[in-house]
């Protein structure tokens, strides 16, 4: 209890260190992004194999693999294979200290995984300030760690792993049964009503085009969305994703030369205007609701 009276007396020292704890996330973010998708991959390709070639897949079980998961094997560097030190894995710190280059063979170091990490330790001191010395500040990051790493696989690859929408999901039903951010009754028709609506648009949508028009992982992500927050913010978090999504297309087709059937990945602005609607959601459609309202 000392340490919670401390936080609570010195509030610069409790955001600070939500802020260094969000710099160490965020630097595990980037080992998530990087290794699950190859892990899914190879998962998948295990799959096809046993249901098509059960034979040969019993062969190569046989044969022992590389562990190759989150933890292990230790990361190296991509060109020469140099092991990171712990030294050499400081959030931020030590890419500036090494002037984004390998230390082995100094080849440059991608400025996306310090770019990570300082998102991820800044929008983690934010959720800190936002929510004060409680558990919904907490549970919050939680929230947004999810939120990041679906952000950059889906940007990367265009779907969003079940190993974490799922979770996320379930975890919002959780959380709401304190009534942490919304009543679990809200919780609940938010979670089947935000996988609804994207279910029910991408039905009309390829019953026009033919074709599926998102992936199955936005109907989760969205039903995500509704367990944490509540059916209430659901409008909100469509409006800005749909939005800023469109923005964004229209950019790629007109000043990045993209055809207008480009696949545009949804995933990124859900999980946007998800954090958004969070933080400042209540504020939105409290502001709307006194400036936007039609005079009778």
């Amino acid at each position: 209890m000392d340490i919670l009276n401390t936080f609570r007396a010195v509030p610069w020292f409790y955001i600070g260190t939500f802020f260094v704890f969000g710099l160490a996330v965020g630097s595990f973010l980037n080992v998530v992004i990087h290794r699950l998708p190859k892990m899914l991959e190879a998962r998948w390709k295990d799959d096809c194999m046993e249901f098509l070639h059960p034979e040969e897949f019993a062969k190569s079980k046989e044969t022992p693999r590389p562990k190759y998961n989150l933890m292990v094997p230790r990361s190296a560097c991509p060109s020469c294979g140099h092991k990171i030190t712990a030294l050499e894995n400081i959030p931020v710190v030590s890419y500036l200290a090494l002037r984004g280059k390998c230390s082995g063979c100094k080849a440059p170091i991608s400025l996306r995984y310090p770019v990570i990490e300082a998102v991820t330790g800044i929008l983690t001191a934010l959720v800190a300030w936002h929510f004060g010395v409680s558990m919904a500040a907490l549970f919050a990051a939680g929230f947004l760690w999810a939120l990041i790493a679906l952000t950059m696989i889906d940007a990367d690859h265009k779907y969003l792993p079940d190993d974490i929408t799922l979770p996320l999901l379930w975890s919002g039903l959780l959380v709401n049964v304190v009534s942490t951010y919304t009543d679990l009754t809200s919780a609940v028709i938010g979670a089947v009503v935000g996988y609804m609506l994207l279910w029910l648009v991408n039905g009309a949508f390829k019953l026009v085009r033919g074709q599926d028009g998102m992936g199955f992982g936005d109907f989760k992500l969205l039903a995500a969305m509704g367990a944490w927050l509540g059916w209430q913010m659901l409008p909100l978090i469509i409006l800005l994703s749909a939005a800023v999504g469109t923005v964004v297309g229209l950019y790629g087709i007109f000043f990045k030369g993209r055809d207008s059937n480009y696949k545009l990945p949804f995933g990124p602005y859900i999980a946007a205007a998800g954090f958004i609607g969070m933080i400042w959601g209540t504020s939105i459609m409290v502001w709307y609701l006194q400036t936007g309202r039609i005079p009778a």
